[in-house]
């Protein structure tokens, strides 16, 4: 074939096919669906990422299925998501599903179980090892599915408005803490308190609540906690990870296009790398100013990590005996966890400790 003659017909092959995308396109129904979120407009991350969503499935189908963002409060309050995807108040959300651990504890799973597993563990888990299909069946008695958005990455411990230094520091200690971690700590002494982001800080700060934790550097500054708490503890163990998901009404997921379901799975998917790489770049520069602004950072010591460790898998252990959804999601994550600890031991742990080490020198 003559290059004249490809040029004709690759020129021709390539006018078919920008025709044909948007007749696809407009073959397809104009939706319009509402997502609440449990975060408020200020934390432009969180919330952030829902607007970036609901921005891809638009773009994604030609602005003919558009999705609104609300932030906590504007339809449900942030601790309400659930409950309004499953009776229908709206069509999805996005949330943190251990906010819902007292409907069943395995909720949990979704965001992060204490002592679990980190971002990257997670995620693998939730769409290789079935992690998201058990969900799935949990979410399914909600009338609702499930998708993971992004991630907070490993949290921080909170803040306090004394020091930590023995479990017996942690006895009567009135803590904000999200989900399921709420269980270990009053195990140890502790009273836990759930309270969403934007009530946060007027506890704190009335003494309502002696400690409290939300994510990492870069949310804690715009909530404001080092004017009220100096004391800024990590690792949050609770949270090696701080999972969220785009929970959809079942009845409206299954009516939907399928190609509609890709727009929403392949934006999710999209979303998380936005959310994770975004915390992953602002939060080291929001560390270092909250250190100036007054923040004194803290480990928790080894005795408190392993009296809320052990703790931890006591809890473990009766709920498996008895929550049939909690077993089985616990046996595929420490199963999954034990050969991914192996091997990140061997490559990114060592890796990641030489380049801490080297930082200085370079």
């Amino acid at each position: 074939m003559k290059r004249r003659d490809f040029l004709k017909v690759g020129g021709a092959g390539l006018a078919a096919g920008a025709v044909a995308a948007p007749a696809v396109a407009q073959s397809m129904p104009e939706l319009k669906w509402r997502l609440t979120a449990s975060w408020p407009k200020s934390l432009d991350t969180l919330y952030g990422g829902c607007e970036y969503f609901c921005k891809r499935v638009a773009e994604i189908t030609d602005n003919r299925f558009q999705i609104q963002p609300f932030a906590a409060g504007e339809i449900v309050p942030g601790l309400q998501v659930l409950d309004a995807v499953s009776n229908g108040t709206v069509e999805m959300g996005n949330t943190a599903l251990y906010y819902y651990w007292g409907k069943n504890p395995a909720f949990t799973f979704g965001t992060s179980l204490p002592f679990g597993l980190n971002t990257r563990q997670h995620i693998s888990w939730l769409l290789f090892g079935g992690g998201q299909d058990l969900l799935n069946d949990l979410l399914k008695e909600y009338n609702a599915c499930g998708i993971p958005t992004g991630s907070t990455g490993a949290q921080m411990g909170g803040w306090y408005r004394k020091e930590i230094k023995t479990v017996e520091d942690l006895k009567g200690l009135k803590f904000r803490v999200g989900g399921f971690a709420g269980t270990i700590i009053a195990r140890v002494g502790g009273v836990p308190q759930q309270l969403a982001a934007g009530d946060i800080y007027p506890a704190l700060e009335k003494g309502t609540i002696d400690a409290a934790e939300w994510v990492g550097p870069y949310d804690d500054e715009k909530l404001g906690f080092v004017k009220v708490a100096k004391f800024y503890y990590y690792p949050g163990w609770w949270e090696g990870t701080g999972q969220g998901h785009n929970v959809i009404n079942l009845d409206k997921w299954n009516a939907l296009p399928k190609t509609y379901q890709v727009a929403i799975d392949t934006a999710s998917r999209d979303s998380y790398t936005w959310v994770t790489g975004k915390y992953d770049y602002v939060n080291p520069p929001a560390l270092k100013r909250l250190v100036v602004a007054g923040a004194q950072l803290r480990p928790f010591p080894q005795e408190v990590l392993e009296a809320c460790y052990n703790a931890a898998n006591e809890i473990y252990a009766d709920l498996s005996k008895t929550n049939p959804h909690f077993n089985k999601l616990y046996a595929s994550l420490t199963s999954y966890r034990n050969e991914s600890l192996a091997w990140m031991q061997v490559a990114e742990l060592s890796f990641d400790s030489f380049m801490m080490r080297m930082r200085t020198r370079s």
